[in-house]
């Protein structure tokens, strides 16, 4: 069974970015999380996480969409 919270660390494998990275889109509110434990250590919840993801492809969809690829002049 996979834990239900993740580290930040976890996350940053998972996305294959850095850890200051998800540190900054957690601080941002960009991907919820909570803080617990006496030094405050962050977590993010499994699924918290992959909503976090279908939005991206959604908001890279629409991205797409709005900015469509042109064709360059033949050679």
């Amino acid at each position: 069974m996979e834990p239900r919270f993740l580290l930040l660390s976890d996350v940053a494998t998972e996305l294959n970015v850095s850890d200051s990275q998800v540190y900054h889109m957690v601080r941002s509110g960009e991907l919820p999380a909570i803080k617990i434990g006496g030094r405050g250590q962050w977590r993010v919840e499994r699924a918290r996480l992959e909503e976090y993801i279908q939005r991206k492809y959604a908001e890279t969809a629409e991205w797409v969409r709005g900015n469509p690829l042109t064709d360059r002049d033949p050679e």
